[in-house]
């Protein structure tokens, strides 16, 4: 018996084999479900950004009406259109105390990390764990010796008081990120440029900063969020100089009631400036958070 052969037809795609099939399906699986999550991460920020837009009567309904008119009344009010406080204060200190705050712990852990990571020392896993358990002490703990300290100083309410704590609060973080991340420079290079009479300053800015740059930029948006967000030591030692945008939020829940739709507003405004940095500084933060999770 002869066996009866049928045609390709003409353009039609060879079948997948079986294990290429089922890695096709766990793929689109995975994507779902990562567009799933994204979607439930992003829900309060869209829902925030609605009720933002609301007036105080529809931001107040429950359930919320989702259907009402929008305005741009809390907006308004949240900047001083009725003659509320003033914002732009709150903000620039907020802005002061964060960069600075980063420059400096760039500026200290950059050299530190260059130590214990291109250069060891003796013992350096010690070192490196002793930064990481000044991280293990509860903040709530060491609030009333900082306050008494600032307050015998005269230092309460003051913008660079927070400067430097929030300095030494981001500093050993820094340190063990950017401790990972310069572990990848090649020695020879800095050998090289040392043979050539390149003195600790110049490796540091010329070399190891651009060959690690996205590692510092990582640890500098991640530095820059923790500290613009910080709220428990700027409400405690700080009054009204020194107020920080987060400090300035808590007084849209006042006796009177919350503000619910100015309160977002408000919330938007302040979280801007984080998203911008995050949007700017994407690709290198990508790069930088994907050398350290593969050490």
């Amino acid at each position: 018996m002869t066996a009866l052969t049928t045609a390709r037809p003409s353009g039609r795609e060879a079948p997948l084999p079986p294990a290429a099939r089922k890695a096709r399906r766990r793929s689109a699986r995975l994507g779902v479900v990562a567009w799933c999550a994204g979607i439930v991460f992003c829900l309060p920020v869209a829902w925030m950004v609605l009720t933002s837009l609301h007036s105080e009567p529809d931001a107040a309904t429950n359930p919320p009406s989702l259907g009402a008119a929008l305005t741009l009344d809390g907006y308004k009010r949240f900047f001083g259109a009725d003659g509320g406080a003033d914002p732009w204060p709150s903000l620039i200190n907020s802005a002061t105390a964060s960069l600075c705050s980063t420059a400096l712990v760039l500026a200290l852990a950059l050299p530190a990390a260059y130590a214990l990571s291109i250069r060891p020392v003796r013992k350096w896993t010690d070192v490196m764990f002793f930064f990481l358990s000044t991280k293990m002490l509860p903040v709530v703990a060491g609030l009333l010796p900082i306050y008494l300290f600032a307050k015998n100083a005269g230092m309460l309410d003051n913008i660079w008081l927070l400067v430097i704590l929030y300095t030494s609060m981001n500093l050993p973080i820094a340190v063990w990120m950017l401790q990972s991340f310069l572990a990848d420079v090649p020695v020879s290079i800095i050998e090289a440029a040392q043979v050539d009479g390149a003195r600790l300053p110049t490796i540091l800015t010329r070399i190891v900063a651009p060959i690690a740059a996205p590692g510092i930029a990582a640890t500098a948006l991640i530095c820059f969020i923790f500290s613009w967000n910080e709220m428990l030591f700027a409400r405690v030692l700080t009054g009204v100089t020194a107020q920080t945008a987060p400090v300035f939020l808590t007084g849209f829940v006042t006796s009177q009631g919350l503000f619910l739709a100015q309160l977002c507003a408000a919330s938007v405004v302040v979280s801007l400036p984080v998203l911008a940095a995050g949007f700017a500084a994407q690709d290198k933060l990508v790069q930088g958070l994907s050398l350290g999770a593969v050490k």
